[in-house]
Protein backbone atom coordinates (compact mmCIF):
# COMPACT_ATOMS: atom_id res chain seq x y z
CA UNK A 1 0.00 0.00 0.00
CA UNK A 2 1.19 3.17 -0.91
CA UNK A 3 -0.13 6.83 0.93
CA UNK A 4 -0.54 7.86 4.46
CA UNK A 5 -0.02 4.25 5.91
CA UNK A 6 2.59 4.21 8.29
CA UNK A 7 2.27 5.88 11.65
CA UNK A 8 -1.43 5.20 11.66
CA UNK A 9 -1.96 1.49 13.16
CA UNK A 10 -2.18 0.21 9.71
CA UNK A 11 -0.10 -3.17 10.25
CA UNK A 12 -1.42 -3.63 13.65
CA UNK A 13 -5.29 -2.98 11.95
CA UNK A 14 -4.07 -5.19 9.09
CA UNK A 15 -3.15 -7.94 11.56
CA UNK A 16 -6.74 -7.46 13.33
CA UNK A 17 -8.82 -7.76 9.89
CA UNK A 18 -7.01 -10.31 8.99
CA UNK A 19 -7.30 -12.75 11.71
CA UNK A 20 -10.76 -11.93 12.00
CA UNK A 21 -11.05 -13.21 8.22
CA UNK A 22 -9.14 -16.29 9.33
CA UNK A 23 -6.16 -15.60 7.16
CA UNK A 24 -2.41 -15.86 7.50
CA UNK A 25 0.47 -14.14 6.73
CA UNK A 26 2.48 -11.05 7.76
CA UNK A 27 2.71 -7.10 7.46
CA UNK A 28 5.64 -4.68 7.47
CA UNK A 29 6.86 -1.35 6.73
CA UNK A 30 9.34 -0.67 4.03
CA UNK A 31 11.57 2.22 3.58
CA UNK A 32 9.85 4.09 1.06
CA UNK A 33 6.88 4.58 3.18
CA UNK A 34 4.92 1.96 1.98
CA UNK A 35 3.72 -1.10 3.59
CA UNK A 36 4.01 -4.82 2.44
CA UNK A 37 1.24 -7.31 3.58
CA UNK A 38 1.53 -11.30 2.67
CA UNK A 39 -1.45 -13.27 3.38
CA UNK A 40 -2.53 -16.79 2.74
CA UNK A 41 -6.21 -18.00 2.83
CA UNK A 42 -9.21 -18.74 0.91
CA UNK A 43 -10.07 -16.67 -1.94
CA UNK A 44 -13.41 -15.00 -0.41
CA UNK A 45 -11.65 -14.18 2.32
CA UNK A 46 -8.51 -12.86 0.27
CA UNK A 47 -10.67 -10.64 -1.24
CA UNK A 48 -12.34 -8.99 1.92
CA UNK A 49 -8.77 -8.24 3.16
CA UNK A 50 -8.02 -6.69 -0.55
CA UNK A 51 -10.75 -4.48 -0.29
CA UNK A 52 -10.37 -3.33 3.27
CA UNK A 53 -6.78 -2.43 2.51
CA UNK A 54 -8.16 -0.28 -0.17
CA UNK A 55 -9.90 2.18 3.12
CA UNK A 56 -7.44 0.96 6.14
CA UNK A 57 -8.05 2.08 9.48
CA UNK A 58 -8.69 5.61 10.35
CA UNK A 59 -5.98 8.15 9.55
CA UNK A 60 -4.48 6.03 6.83
CA UNK A 61 -4.94 7.38 3.53
CA UNK A 62 -4.71 5.02 1.01
CA UNK A 63 -3.58 5.91 -2.58
CA UNK A 64 -2.51 2.63 -4.23
CA UNK A 65 -3.32 -1.16 -3.35
CA UNK A 66 -1.87 -3.87 -5.34
CA UNK A 67 -3.50 -7.49 -4.88
CA UNK A 68 -1.90 -10.18 -6.74
CA UNK A 69 -1.60 -13.99 -6.29
CA UNK A 70 2.38 -15.01 -4.77
CA UNK A 71 3.96 -18.59 -4.34
CA UNK A 72 4.27 -18.79 -0.25
CA UNK A 73 5.39 -21.82 2.23
CA UNK A 74 2.56 -22.76 4.97
CA UNK A 75 1.69 -19.80 7.11
CA UNK A 76 0.13 -19.77 10.61
CA UNK A 77 -0.87 -17.10 12.11
CA UNK A 78 -0.57 -13.18 11.44
CA UNK A 79 2.36 -11.67 12.37
CA UNK A 80 3.54 -7.19 11.85
CA UNK A 81 7.29 -7.57 10.98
Amino acid sequence: MSGKVQGVFFRGATRQQALSLGLAGWARNLPDGRVEVVASGEEVQMRALCDWLQVGPPHAQVIEVVCEPAEMGSLSGFEIR
